[in-house]
């Protein structure tokens, strides 16, 4: 059951383009002026229960009913999503609220988003002149890493893990600012030499860090492209191929962000459609490149050289 002693909720933040008030410091989220505007979504510490009764479906570790969907993280806390515009979150005795708001600005706020209707990839992206790329593929693949060595050669930052796409008046794709710095393993950080701008651990007891580059994106950007990493090994060579358009609007589903919760919380003439519409505008390619950071540099420069000749 919800408590409901409410006091002033002491944080403000704008990610994903949503105006965020919360009753806990989110970190990694970059802080807004501005608790005086009405927030979008509202996260909140709350009793919960242990399951929901009148739930329609149910997974290893959530229930969805109607436009409720109770989370639940073993040994850190229970999560209730609600019609996009609510997280509320009841600690596991003993876990810190420090390692419980990782999961409310990962998994619970993507949930949150495919609420709302939005398009959102497993993904990274930056920008240059207004134009943007995704940067999609399995965890581990390098998504965050590449796009911290793209904002070392220049571009803008504009989010990392989710990437809600929202559609402008003209139905073109643009990418919501995230509002939440990038996470990076310590070796990466070691491998681009950002070690002196390291901030805080991500979660306790793993070497992940919060980074916030230099240069990031304030307004959404139109989404140019998607590229999805592959690791090159043989006989499989590096290279970037063009994906016919069936190819894309699957890949579309494959790299969209928990795309089984994704398919149970929207419809699929609205999941159609979004991918059609996306698919007018945006080129999906695979990107093949080894996994080592001794080939960074050379995959940097071939992803900026062909972003250039197909962006003109």
């Amino acid at each position: 059951m919800k408590s409901s002693a409410r006091g002033p909720t002491p944080y403000a933040y704008r990610i994903c383009g949503l105006r965020v008030a919360s009753e806990i410091d989110l970190p990694g989220a970059i802080p807004v002026a501005g608790h005086g505007a009405v927030p979008e979504v509202s996260v909140r510490l709350a009793r919960l229960p242990a399951r929901l009764d009148d739930a329609a479906e149910t997974g290893p570790n959530w229930s969805l009913a109607g436009d409720r969907l109770l989370l639940h993280v073993p040994r850190l806390a229970r999560y209730l999503i609600t019609g996009g515009h609510s997280v509320d979150v009841e600690l596991t005795p003993g876990a810190t609220v420090h390692d419980a708001s990782a999961f409310v600005l990962g998994t619970a706020f993507g949930i949150l988003l495919h609420q709302r209707g939005a398009l959102v990839l497993h993904g990274a992206a930056v920008a240059r002149a207004g134009s943007a790329i995704a940067l999609c593929g399995r965890s581990g693949a390098g998504k965050s890493t590449l796009a911290a060595a793209l904002c070392q050669a220049g571009c803008e930052f504009v989010t990392d893990d989710l990437c809600a796409v929202e559609f402008d008046a003209a139905r073109q794709p643009l990418v919501e600012p995230d509002g939440r710095q990038l996470k990076l393993w310590r070796e990466s950080m070691e491998a681009l030499d950002l070690v002196a701008r390291q901030g805080a651990a991500v979660r306790g007891g793993f070497e992940k860090y919060f980074f916030e580059p230099k240069a990031i994106a304030r307004d959404p950007p139109r989404l140019a492209a998607i590229y999805v990493l592959r690791e090159s090994r043989p006989p499989r060579l590096d290279g970037i191929e063009a994906l016919a358009t069936p190819d894309a609007m699957r890949m579309l589903d494959l790299e969209a962000y928990r795309p089984g919760l994704r398919a149970r919380l929207g419809s699929m003439p609205e999941i159609l459609a979004q991918g059609v519409a996306m698919l007018r505008h945006t080129k999906v390619f695979r990107l093949v490149c080894p996994r080592s950071f001794d080939e960074l540099d050379a995959t940097v420069a071939r992803l900026s050289q062909h972003w250039e000749q197909f962006a003109r």
